[in-house]
């Protein structure tokens, strides 16, 4: 597996505060390397994912580890939504996964000063020449923020990332306001 995004580890002590509020929300966790980091540092984590095999290993793993992590399996591309109560999460993570659909349901899932971590691909991943093409699943730039005008934005970025295989990809840190009058966008 590989390792969490440098962008998840970046903001590890802003996730820890934000756990505070409620357990940590992993949407389309896939193999859980979010999920598992999280629930490493001692976070109560979900991990939410449609592919059964992949939460079978991971919640192996967090039986294992004895980690605070539980796996939930849904379909979060159905209709049916997230399978958490409304407001219940300090923090919710969202890696690689894009559909625009799920946004308003993301933030109802937010507890007031909940924080959202968001990174996925822009449509400048095509020029790479591998990952997704489909452009269903690739941002349009500065398209992240405004997928949440609800929230207020703590950071964003947009570009390729370094290291031996480098991605492009859009970052969003924003967070619920403690109440609706105090987001100013």
């Amino acid at each position: 597996m590989s390792p969490p995004s440098s962008f998840f580890l970046t903001e590890r002590e802003r996730l820890r505060q934000a756990a505070q509020l409620g357990p940590v929300l992993d949407l389309a966790c896939g193999r859980g390397r979010h999920a598992l980091a999280a629930a490493r540092d001692g976070l109560a984590t979900l991990g939410v994912d449609r592919n059964p095999e992949f939460l079978r290993a991971l919640a192996v793993t967090a039986h294992d580890e004895k980690l605070p992590l539980q796996a939930v399996r849904a379909d979060l591309e159905s209709g049916t939504g997230i399978p958490v109560q409304a407001g219940a999460c300090g923090a919710i993570l969202v890696f690689r996964f894009l559909f625009r659909e799920l946004s308003r349901e993301i933030v109802k899932r937010l507890c007031p000063g909940g924080l959202l971590l968001y990174e996925t691909f822009t449509i400048h991943q095509r020029e790479l020449g591998y990952g997704p093409s489909n452009p269903d699943f690739l941002l349009q730039p500065g398209e992240l923020p405004s997928l949440f005008p609800e929230l207020v934005e703590v950071y964003s970025w947009e570009g390729v990332t370094g290291g031996e295989k480098p991605w492009a990809v859009a970052r969003l840190l924003a967070q619920r306001p403690l109440d609706a009058t105090s987001a100013s966008r």
